[in-house]
């Protein structure tokens, strides 16, 4: 019986330590952030947004650098928002994204199996408005070659057919979303925010040197949606002034 509970107790604490030293690790190492030093620009408008537990990039749908709607084409999408003018993109595990598309859709199951990696992975591409950048927004200090870098990210995850993503026929979540097929699996070491981060970490952004929460990927930002003009109108182009306060 004593060598029982002792057994017993090994596959008790195995696991809670596992998942202590998760927890510590993620919550410890922003406090070591990777390009600590790196120069903080602001040559892009572009932002992290964030549910809480996912985190999504979101760049400007077209520019000078690229214009994302030739590598996610309005055709793959039910519809195109009159005033897109940016784009949200994040990465996740193919079935927990096309089986939940609200947390009450959330299983066990479906959790367990994300963590293990045993599903393709998906790229989630959302095209937006300005005006829907206000809440759970932070902005990216991005410079162009940082920008340069984060693009080529974001490409090299995505499968492409040509020069456009491969479309998940009939998987949207709303009007102006869809989904594309995406390189790599997710799982319990390699989440969604691990993506994020990952992509940061290589185009020389100040960030964790491993974000598996949502948290780790904010924790060097600041709040702010798209920029406000300073005559009051809300917009793109010049006369831009200070970020907008976010509240969070």
């Amino acid at each position: 019986m004593r060598r029982l509970f002792k057994w017993m107790g090994w596959l008790f604490a195995v696991p809670v330590g596992l998942i202590a030293g998760y927890l510590l690790a993620a919550f410890a190492l922003p406090f070591f952030p990777a390009n600590r030093d790196a120069p903080v620009a602001h040559d892009v408008e572009a932002y992290i947004v964030s549910n809480g537990v996912h985190t999504d990039f979101v760049f400007p749908a077209r520019s000078a650098a690229i214009d994302w709607s030739t590598i996610f084409p309005a055709e793959d999408f039910s519809a195109m928002p009159a005033d897109a003018d940016f784009i949200a993109i994040g990465w996740g595990d193919r079935e927990f994204y096309l089986s939940t598309p609200h947390w009450s859709d959330l299983t066990a199951a479906r959790a367990f199996n994300a963590m293990l990696g045993r599903d393709h992975a998906l790229l989630h591409v959302e095209y937006l408005s300005a005006a829907e950048l206000q809440t759970d927004v932070y902005r990216l200090p991005l410079s162009q070659a940082q920008y340069a870098s984060l693009i080529h990210y974001v490409l090299d995850t995505a499968q492409l057919a040509g020069s456009h993503g491969v479309n998940v026929p009939d998987a949207h979540y709303g009007k102006y979303d869809a989904f594309f097929a995406a390189n790599g699996r997710y799982h319990l070491f390699n989440t969604c925010n691990n993506w994020i981060g990952r992509g940061l970490l290589q185009a020389g952004a100040k960030v964790s040197r491993w974000t598996p929460l949502d948290a780790n990927v904010r924790w060097h930002l600041q709040p702010g949606g798209p920029m406000q003009r300073t005559d009051g109108v809300d917009g793109l182009g010049a006369g831009w002034g200070e970020p907008k306060p976010t509240p969070h």
